[in-house]
């Protein structure tokens, strides 16, 4: 790295702050900032949106950064679908700016929290990277214009850019709406889950953990020679499913799925994760039973029940 410092978008979402906290607790000094600031965990995060170009150099004026992981985005289509213009402006903006700020500085590399909802609905699995991505939505649409935007700095001027294209997300702090989360809750208070859809609709779940050590390996790992990498938990498995591994593994869970697709989520085949696994090193580590009682055990402690 040319700096000192990792810059870290977002850090005040799940996997921007998951990033953080990795990287300091290794001795990595960090700027994390977010749109608003903050203490999280005791970790102060500084105001800075990164539709705020000036904000953005003038960090850099006052910090050697030597490299940059952008979260900093709205993340989920569940977030502010009555506002696509705004998140035009963030997620495609947003990551413009970063691409412009990693430009000038020059020699840092940037790991982009990109999403694999961006291929939308797909053919065949397994799928590699190099299946065209056609999203169905404007958070889609949003983070997969943001991921060429990141490569098109890559290919004309020639900055260190990584996009990761990350599966469903759970775990320790996740916050927004999640089936995972739900039925955990309703099961810490006493409570049925029914879903009126999804009994054989697939999802490829993936743990806070594993998505902090993919982020943490494309940072370090030099001379990629991939622009993107699917990331997900390992496994294709359906609703149905994840329902009857939470049944079993948390006491008094009681989950009813009714069969359909998901009319909030477009289908999509197995991610085929070997490129990541040759050129990252990453495995997924975190099994969805032990991913299920980390993350019941974390809302236990937060007091979450509704």
């Amino acid at each position: 790295m040319s700096g000192d410092h990792v810059l870290v978008t977002g850090a005040i979402g799940l996997i921007g702050n998951a990033v953080r906290r990795r990287l300091e607790d290794r001795g990595t000094p960090v700027i994390a900032i977010d749109r608003m600031a903050a203490t999280v965990d005791g970790r102060e995060v500084l105001e800075c949106d990164v539709t705020d170009v000036h904000g953005l150099h003038a960090l850099a004026r006052r910090h050697p950064i030597g490299a940059i992981v952008h979260c900093g985005a709205f993340s989920g289509p569940m977030v502010s679908p009555d506002h696509p213009t705004q998140m035009i402006r963030v997620n495609i903006g947003g990551a413009g700016n970063i691409g412009e700020l990693a430009r000038v500085i020059g020699g840092v590399r940037v790991v982009f929290a990109a999403t694999a909802t961006a291929y939308g609905a797909t053919p065949p699995g397994p799928v590699p990277e190099d299946t065209v991505m056609v999203p169905d939505s404007m958070y889609g649409a949003s983070k997969a214009a943001a991921e060429h935007i990141m490569n098109a700095y890559r290919l004309q001027f020639g900055v260190d850019t990584v996009s990761l294209r990350i599966g469903w997300v759970y775990g320790p702090r996740r916050t927004t709406a999640c089936l995972i989360r739900r039925m955990l809750t309703d099961a810490a208070a006493g409570r049925p889950t029914r879903i009126p859809y999804g009994r054989d609709f697939p999802r490829q779940y993936v743990h806070i953990d594993d998505v902090t050590g993919a982020m943490i390996a494309a940072l370090d790992r030099p001379n990629l020679p991939r622009q993107a990498y699917n990331i997900t938990g390992g496994a294709w498995i359906t609703l149905g499913e994840v329902a009857e591994t939470v049944m079993r593994v948390i006491p008094g869970a009681r989950v009813e799925v009714a069969p359909g697709d998901d009319p909030g989520d477009m289908r999509q085949e197995r991610f085929d994760i070997s490129a990541a696994e040759r050129d990252l090193g990453y495995v997924p580590r975190v099994s969805l039973e032990d991913g299920l009682r980390s993350y019941a055990d974390w809302l236990a402690r937060e007091g979450v029940c509704a």
